[in-house]
């Protein structure tokens, strides 16, 4: 995963080279394992404890990773790790018949006038990895449909935006959603810690 970007993308590498300091490694090999680092409970964890360089996220794995309360047997749990290999599958193969890398692809999957139906279906396939990785946690409930909404909020005063950026959008839950989620990890964080492990 790069460490400062728009997106937080995961993806295998091979092993057998050495990587720039400008990227995250996790020494993972497992669908599964790249389910949940790149489902959405991961990257709103990520957005609220990493910090920003300028307007991208940079993640940080000492307030990020080593704090994020993964769901029992992450590395091997079999729904994540068939949801994520039909993620990683099909998002392999868009890439490659667009001849698009990660940023490109991301940029057409947040992008509220993207009407490619290969997106469309990107964006499902995230979706079913978002249900697993809340199935996994017990938490049916939720839902995960989502909505194209501002990448940065409270960037205004009232209703005057303050900022000179252009806007940029994210498909993602709506607020309650991740407000709900997010309230649930840092209950479970804390739970764990007082059990000696996050």
């Amino acid at each position: 995963m790069s460490r400062v970007g728009q997106h937080a993308s995961a993806t295998f590498l091979s092993d057998d080279m050495v990587y720039a300091d400008s990227l995250i490694i996790f020494p993972l090999d497992t669908h599964a394992a790249f389910c949940a680092l790149q489902s959405r409970p991961h990257e709103i964890w990520a957005r609220f404890f990493g910090s920003t360089l300028g307007d991208a996220l940079r993640y940080t794995p000492s307030d990020v990773f080593e704090t994020f309360p993964f769901p029992r047997g992450w590395t091997v749990h079999p729904a994540l790790e068939a949801a994520g290999q039909a993620y990683c599958d099909f998002r392999a193969d868009l890439m490659v018949r667009h001849d698009e890398g990660l940023t490109r692809t991301y940029n057409r999957f947040h992008d509220p006038g993207e009407r490619d139906p290969e997106i469309a279906r990107l964006r499902e396939l995230h979706a079913e990895m978002d249900r697993a990785v809340l199935n996994a946690y017990g938490w049916t409930d939720i839902p995960t449909v989502c909505e194209f909404g501002p990448e940065h909020e409270g960037d205004g005063d009232g209703d005057h935006v303050v900022s000179r950026r252009k806007e940029r959008y994210r498909y993602r839950w709506p607020n309650r959603v991740r407000d709900e989620v997010l309230a649930r990890l840092l209950r479970l964080n804390g739970q764990r810690s007082q059990q000696g492990a996050v």
